[in-house]
C-alpha cells in the first residue's frame, strides 16, 4: 500500500527534576546542599532514510514521544540526558506544522535530519540556589516540559522523470517496457491509483528514475479524480514526459487532452508550466495515429513551437530507445536540484528562540470570594518550582511582591484569610506578612 500523507503527534521528552539533598558525611559538618540538576529530555528527530519509499509506517504508529531526562542525584550529581528519538522518513518528505500550516522542513537528501520537537531542560537542584544569605536552600525545580505538536507529513516522490497524462494513455505500459517495474495494467480508467517508480537503464551507462503518476483528468487541481492527491509528486520531477494517446482511441482529441493536462499542472503550481517537457505520442501502431499526429503538430506549433514531440508505441516498442536517449540528454542539462525551491533546515531558520524581556503583566479577577491571578511569568515559575518547601513559598511570595500583585490585591479588597488562586495552586492572603499560607 502506498501512503503519501500522514498526520502524527510528536513530543519531546520532559526534563528531569532537580533534587533537594545535603551532604551528610562523617567529619564534614554543615556539608551544605548537594542536590544535582535533572537531565535534558530527548529530542524527536526526523532523519531521511533512502531505503523507505512510503509513509506506511505512520499509518500504524501516530504518536512519538521521546524519553524524559533522569532526576538529579545526591552528591551534586546531574541526572543523565535522555537519548534522542530518531524517526526515519523517506526522501521527499515535507514536514508541516498542523496548527500554523508552516513548512518546518523539506527533507530530500539521505541522512538529512531535523529536530521537530525539542526536549525540555532539566530542573535545577538546590546546589544552584545556594547564596551567602541562604547557604542551605531547600529549593529545586521541576524539569521543563518538552515541546509537543501535531505535524502533517507529505511525501513527494523523488524521481527524475514524471509520466503524466489522461487515464489509459499507456503510462504504466511505458514504464513496464523501459524498467523492471511491474505496475498494474488494465483497460479501464484509474488502473494506477498509486505512483510507481522504476529505474531506467538507457543502455549507454546512463540511468534515471521514472515515476508513473496516476492519471489526471479535468478539474484535478480542485480534487476531481485522483489528481488532487498526486499532483504534488510532479513537483519533484526534473522533466515531464507527457504521454498522449495519439490514436484518440477513446474518442478524445489528442491536442485537447494535452491542453487540459497542462492547464491542470499550471493551476496546481504555476512553476510546473516552465518545467522541461517532452510529448510522448503513444499508440503510433494504430492506423489513425499518423493522421492525428500531423494535426497535433500543427496545433501545438501555434501554442508552443519549441515543444518536442516524439512518436512511440509501447506495444511494438517503436521509438522507445530514441525517447530514452533524448530524456537522458535533457537530464544531463537540467540541474540536479528540484526546480521547486526547498525550505532550509529548521536550525538555520531559528524557529526556537526566547524572548529577551519577560512579560511581567498580570490580571486579577474575582470568582465569588476568591481572587484569581493570571500571569504567564508566575504560572511558568510555579510549574517549574517544587512548591513543597518553605524556601519555595518564600521565593514565590517575593516574586508576587516584586511584581506588584500584593498591592493590587489590597486595592481590590483582599484581607487576611482571603483566598487567592494562581493556576491550580490556592492559598490564603496574609496582610503585612512576607509570605502566604
Amino acid at each position: 500500500m502506498f501512503v503519501d500523507k500522514a498526520k502524527i503527534y510528536v513530543k519531546g521528552g520532559d526534563g528531569g527534576d532537580g533534587l533537594v539533598a545535603f551532604r551528610r558525611e562523617k567529619y564534614v559538618p554543615e556539608g551544605g546542599p548537594a542536590g544535582g540538576d535533572g537531565g535534558k529530555g530527548g529530542d524527536v528527530i526526523f532523519r531521511v532514510d533512502e531505503g523507505l519509499r512510503t509513509l506506511m509506517d505512520f499509518r500504524y504508529q501516530r504518536h512519538f514521544k521521546a524519553q524524559r531526562g533522569e532526576k538529579g542525584r545526591n552528591k551534586s550529581q546531574h541526572g543523565a540526558n535522555a537519548e534522542n528519538m530518531i524517526v526515519r522518513v523517506p526522501p521527499g518528505t515535507v514536514v508541516i506544522d498542523d496548527d500554523s500550516q508552516e513548512v518546518i522542513a523539506d527533507l530530500t537528501r539521505h541522512g538529512q535530519q531535523i529536530v521537530v520537537a525539542r526536549g525540555g531542560r532539566g530542573g535545577r537542584g538546590n546546589i544552584r540556589f545556594a547564596t551567602p544569605s541562604n547557604p542551605a536552600p531547600e529549593l529545586a525545580e521541576h524539569g521543563e516540559e518538552g515541546q509537543e505538536r501535531w505535524v502533517v507529513l507529505e511525501l513527494k516522490v523523488m524521481a527524475d522523470v514524471g509520466l503524466v497524462g489522461f487515464p489509459s494513455v499507456g503510462k504504466s505500459t511505458l514504464l513496464s517496457v523501459v524498467s523492471a517495474a511491474k505496475p498494474k495494467i488494465g483497460a479501464y480508467h484509474f488502473t494506477t491509483i498509486t505512483p510507481n517508480l522504476g529505474v531506467v537503464e538507457v543502455g549507454d551507462g546512463r540511468s534515471f528514475v521514472m515515476a508513473d503518476l496516476p492519471g489526471l483528468i479535468e478539474g484535478a487541481h480542485e480534487g476531481v479524480g485522483l489528481g488532487h492527491e498526486f499532483l504534488r509528486h510532479v513537483e519533484r520531477t526534473r522533466l515531464i514526459v507527457h504521454v498522449v494517446d495519439m490514436a484518440g482511441s477513446e474518442g478524445r482529441d489528442p491536442f485537447d487532452d494535452w491542453q487540459k493536462i497542462n492547464d491542470e499542472l499550471r493551476q496546481y503550481n504555476a512553476d510546473l508550466e516552465k518545467r522541461p517537457q517532452i510529448v510522448a505520442a503513444n499508440k503510433m501502431d494504430m492506423p489513425e495515429a499518423a493522421e492525428y499526429l500531423e494535426r497535433f503538430r500543427e496545433e501545438v506549433a501555434k501554442v508552443r513551437g519549441d515543444l518536442e514531440i516524439m512518436p512511440i508505441s509501447s506495444l511494438t516498442r517503436q521509438g522507445i530507445q530514441e525517447l530514452l536517449y533524448r530524456v537522458s540528454d535533457l537530464l544531463d542539462q537540467i540541474p540536479e536540484a528540484p526546480a521547486i525551491e526547498e525550505v532550509t533546515e529548521l536550525a538555520e531558520r531559528k524557529i526556537f528562540k526566547l524572548d529577551k524581556t519577560e512579560d511581567e503583566s498580570f490580571t486579577i479577577r474575582r470568582e465569588n470570594e476568591t481572587f484569581v491571578v493570571e500571569s504567564v511569568k508566575i504560572e511558568r515559575m510555579m510549574k517549574r518550582m517544587q512548591l513543597n518547601s518553605h524556601d519555595a513559598i518564600l521565593k514565590l511570595a517575593r516574586t508576587l511582591r516584586h511584581m506588584g500583585v500584593d498591592e493590587e490585591l489590597r486595592k481590590r479588597g483582599a484581607k487576611d484569610g482571603t483566598l487567592v488562586r494562581i493556576g491550580d495552586f490556592e492559598f490564603e492572603f496574609v496582610e503585612g506578612s512576607s509570605y502566604y499560607y
